[in-house]
């Protein structure tokens, strides 16, 4: 993990500022979904990339009646 040398302290209502410095480089804009999880001892914070349903691809997706697939899967289907 890179250390960035910036601390944030957590408000009363459990919320940090990721400092836009960070939102920039990982190309993380107002109102994007980001995935927060456990790794050991470490909370993991990193843009949300939606993926297939079907076969887990991230490239080539569109949204199909409130599902993300990919186009190979829907020309499979057919």
């Amino acid at each position: 993990m890179k250390a960035t040398g910036i601390v944030r302290k957590v408000d009363e209502l459990g919320r940090i500022v990721v400092p836009i410095e960070l939102r920039r480089s990982l190309g993380i804009g107002d109102r994007d979904a980001v995935e927060i999880y456990m790794q050991d001892d470490s909370i993991i914070i990193k843009k949300h990339q939606p993926s297939c349903v079907f076969c887990g691809a991230t490239e080539n997706t569109i949204d199909y009646r409130d599902k993300i697939v990919c186009r190979d899967c829907i020309e499979n289907m057919v």
